[in-house]
């Protein structure tokens, strides 16, 4: 038997250091189901709200100049990106896995940073963030939709950008 006056730190090291990284393995392969389950929820709820828009331009597409959108602008005009966010927390009834308080769509100046959670920005995971500029008329105009999926928002597959264009 080994003596316990030969166990020296080097070997509680080793061994506190294997417990660690054991407990740390049965830990993320416990929780995985769940963060899966999440990011699932959280794509879903983008492709909806991009899948919401895209009918939208769909049904304004060559309509009458009184043709109205969902959310009650003119389809021939600039449509409000606040109107646009309030119908969709409003009526959409989509649901952010990781906060019961929190609006699922918001406003922002960039949707890129905030999905991305670039220059060490945090970003809130599961809210859908959408561009603040309001969504122009004009043939060809752009609106981007992203969102977190998952941390670290940054990392290739952790964040949902799309283009919208009218």
């Amino acid at each position: 038997m080994m003596s316990l006056k030969k166990f020296g730190f080097l070997e509680i090291v080793v061994i506190l250091s294997a417990i660690y990284v054991l407990s740390t393995l049965v830990w993320t392969a416990s929780t995985r189901s769940a963060v899966e389950e999440k990011a699932n929820i959280i794509k879903g709820n983008h492709k909806r709200i991009v899948d919401f828009v895209n009918s939208q331009i769909n049904a304004c597409e060559g309509s009458s100049d009184d043709t109205k959108t969902s959310w009650g602008e003119l389809c021939n005009e600039t449509w409000t990106s606040e109107k646009i966010i309030n119908y969709i927390n409003s009526n959409l009834n989509l649901k952010n896995p990781y906060s019961k308080d929190s609006s699922i769509a918001k406003s922002v100046q960039d949707p890129r940073i905030q999905a991305e959670g670039k220059a060490g920005q945090s970003t809130e995971m599961g809210i859908i963030f959408i561009s603040s500029s309001d969504f122009d008329s004009a043939p060809g105009s752009e609106w981007i939709i992203g969102t977190c999926v998952k941390s670290p928002c940054v990392a290739a597959g952790n964040n949902e950008l799309t283009s919208v264009y009218r």
